[in-house]
């Protein structure tokens, strides 16, 4: 029951990988039009619906 599948663990790290904030560069070439990630989450707030 505890263990992950190989999907699973996948999928969780691309979203782990989603979750880091926008670089300060890609602020910089946009002019500040772009200030924020849309895909970042908090783990308290909303949840995943990952499908083992």
């Amino acid at each position: 029951m505890g263990k992950k599948s190989a999907n699973k663990k996948r999928r969780l790290g691309k979203k782990l990988k989603m979750n880091r904030r926008m670089p300060i560069l890609a602020m910089v070439r946009t002019h500040r039009n772009i200030q924020y990630n849309q895909k970042q989450r908090n783990w308290r707030r909303s949840k995943l619906r990952i499908k083992g």
